[in-house]
Parts: structure tokens; C-alpha cells; sequence
């Protein structure tokens, strides 16, 4: 397993498992956490989501406040275009996204850390997307940012993507009161 921080937002990890393929197929470890901590993810995860989607849909951009949430993020079918955006309060790149392309044909991994929003649109006609989560699940904190803020200017790779109306009536960052951001620890 190699594990590289990205450009913009090093704290977001992407991991290159380790495959191994004969005439039989494909086998990878999906989740080792001795080699995940030895490649600077630090958290422990204790629910795993497993999400269906259709091509062009876009699910995003989410976070949970008082249970804040760290992700590792892969995809077992199909190819999706996932994105992070830095939304700590007093951190150096708030408001800054990163993407990476995750498909069930490079097997890579992105590990979010928590206090960054997450969303992602699926570039295949189908994705089966499997994240794991640092923490339960909480509708009450539950908060997001709308998928198109131009102040965050994400680069979607869809002309129009298939949103739900809930997604479609997030507010925009710069609206979103410093009470409901989580904390930059630096």
C-alpha cells in the first residue's frame, strides 16, 4: 500500500492498495488498519455505508457537525468524481477543494479527515460507492454547502447532474453562521 497526500489540501490522503491479479482475478485488502496508520490515516472507523447511485447523480457536499466525521472513501463498482472541501473555521485553505477520481478499475482509496465537507458525482452509468466513517451517523448534525458555490467553484465533470432537492437547497459557505463550522485545530 502507498498512501500520498494531495496538492491543495494535504491533509486528504489517497491510498494505492496493494493488488494482486492472475488468471483467477483480482484480491486486495479493502481495509488493513496497521498499514493505514502506518500511511498517516489516523482514525478508527466504526460504520461502513455502502451507496448505489446513477450515472450523473451528485451527492453533496456534507459534513456533520458536533459528531464530526473522518471518511475513507473507495468505490467496488463504476467511477465516481469525489470531492473534499475545507470547511474549519481559522483554517489556511477553508473554503478549498480537491478532487481525485475513484473507480472500481484503480482501487483507489481517499481518506477525508474530519472537519472537510464531501461529495462526489458519478461518471459511469452505475457506482457502488463504500465509505467508511470515524463516527455514527447523526441526522441532528448533519450540515452541508451547496454543490454549485461559486465561492468554492468546484469543477464538476457533469453538465447536469441529478440532485436531490435537499442537496439542491443547501446554503452557500459564505451564509452558513461560524457556529455551525467546525473548529481549525491547527
Amino acid at each position: 500500500m502507498n498512501t500520498a497526500a494531495l496538492k491543495k489540501l494535504n491533509e486528504l490522503i489517497i491510498i494505492e492498495t496493494d493488488i494482486f491479479s492472475d488468471e483467477r482475478g483480482t484480491f486486495l485488502e479493502s481495509h488493513q488498519q496497521m498499514k493505514y496508520e502506518a500511511g498517516g490515516v489516523a482514525a478508527s472507523f466504526v460504520q461502513d455505508n455502502l451507496v448505489y447511485s446513477n450515472g450523473s447523480v451528485l451527492r453533496g457536499l456534507h459534513y456533520q457537525l458536533g459528531r464530526s466525521q473522518a471518511k475513507l472513501i473507495y468505490v467496488v463498482q463504476g467511477a465516481i468524481f469525489d470531492v473534499a472541501v475545507d470547511v474549519r473555521k481559522g483554517s489556511p485553505t477553508f473554503g478549498v477543494w480537491e478532487s481525485v477520481t475513484l473507480s472500481a478499475e484503480n482501487h483507489r482509496q481517499l481518506f477525508i479527515p474530519e472537519g472537510f465537507a464531501h461529495g462526489y458525482c458519478v461518471l459511469s452509468e452505475t457506482a457502488a460507492v463504500v465509505y467508511k466513517c470515524s463516527d455514527y451517523y447523526a441526522p441532528a448534525e448533519e450540515r452541508g454547502i451547496c454543490w454549485d458555490d461559486p465561492s468554492i467553484a468546484v469543477d464538476w465533470p457533469v453538465s447536469e447532474p441529478v440532485i436531490s432537492e435537499r442537496d439542491r437547497n443547501l446554503p452557500y459557505l459564505e451564509s452558513i453562521p461560524a457556529a455551525e463550522l467546525p473548529e481549525y485545530s491547527g
